[in-house]
């Protein structure tokens, strides 16, 4: 999914590439993304592990499990599960989502 897609649908998004080096470590994305109380959206499961790992309040992540991460195929479902978890997205919560089911889980893990 595009950063544009969040933007269309009233959702504030940035590309990390737009922030910090396109090689950062997965940490690094982590700890600013914590410091600046956004959500991390990504593909990349290391982000649950971090959040297992840390122990921590922050921040949120919604990590999605699909072959096929286009709008298209799966921003429905995206804009449903962050509606419906805005609160739990502002205090710490790692959402996981396929096309199938959305589970959260509250920080910290």
């Amino acid at each position: 999914m595009r950063v544009q897609f969040f933007v269309a649908h009233g959702i504030g998004a940035v590309h990390w590439s737009e922030i910090g080096e396109p090689s950062a470590p997965d940490s690094q994305i982590f700890a600013y993304a914590a410091e600046n109380h956004l959500v991390v959206f990504t593909h990349d499961l290391d982000f649950g592990s971090l959040l297992a790992a840390q122990k921590s309040n922050g921040p949120s992540v919604i990590q999605v499990r699909t072959q096929d991460v286009l709008a298209s195929a799966i921003g429905a479902v995206v804009l449903r599960a962050i509606q419906e978890n805005r609160h739990h997205l502002e205090t710490g919560a790692l959402i996981t989502l396929d096309l199938v089911r959305n589970r959260i889980r509250l920080l910290p893990i």
